[in-house]
């Protein structure tokens, strides 16, 4: 399970991602609302333990946001504030639950274990882009009913690409959502597992194709020579 922790209280922030680390969750960490939306957006996240109060972009507005682009990933509100008019309204945005600070580890972990299972219970298992699909349970990509397994890593970037087909992934994102936020990977990381998958796609004899944009990162498209 993928978690995305948006707290602006960087001491705060780290204690929870430790909480959650020491239950073997993965987790990444960002502290103001706009990079919030969009590491959000992406997609790759079970579940989203986003602040209210937050620069650049409040919670509120990120869940608003996050939920008009039709992102369904659980999202469980941190707020200092406590009064039922808060709580609904963060509610009748598209939260799934809200959690007043300051709060014990015990309350926290609870709240992320039914969040995780409700969204286990819809979770999309394949994932598709014009001639592959990519098993998430099993690790496999396919096409035309060749496959091949990935590894971790190389699975984690398939998703990434997967879930957002139609638009450029930079280097920098791809480090940080698939060696995580405090990673000392470096674009040559980046390059080394974006070689791997394009040998792979080449190996199930995929039309599709990871291209490279200069300066701005990868991109699926499809080979139709």
């Amino acid at each position: 399970m993928r978690i995305l922790v948006v707290e602006d209280e960087v001491r705060l922030a780290d204690a929870i991602g430790e909480i959650l680390k020491e239950q073997r969750y993965m987790v990444d960490i960002v502290n103001d609302g706009e990079d919030g939306y969009l590491y959000g957006k992406s997609g790759i996240y079970d579940l989203i333990i986003l602040d209210i109060m937050l620069p650049k972009k409040s919670g509120l507005d990120v869940c608003a946001l996050l939920r008009d682009e039709k992102i369904s990933t659980p999202i469980l509100f941190l707020s200092a504030r406590d009064s039922v008019a808060d709580k609904v309204r963060g509610l009748d945005l598209g939260g799934d639950d809200y959690m007043t600070k300051p709060f014990s580890s015990d309350e926290l972990l609870a709240r992320v274990r039914t969040l995780c299972r409700r969204r286990g219970e819809v979770i999309i298992d394949e994932l598709t882009f014009n001639d592959i699909s990519f098993s998430i349970s099993s690790c496999q990509l396919s096409c035309n009913g060749k496959s091949v397994r990935l590894n971790y890593k190389e699975a984690e970037m398939i998703k990434i690409f997967l879930s957002s087909p139609n638009i450029i992934i930079s280097k920098e994102d791809l480090i940080t959502k698939v060696w995580g936020y405090d990673s000392d990977a470096v674009d040559n990381n980046v390059e080394a597992y974006v070689s791997f998958l394009r040998k792979k796609l080449f190996f199930v004899g995929s039309k599709t194709e990871i291209i490279a944009y200069k300066k701005l990162g990868y991109k699926l498209e499809v080979n139709n020579g």
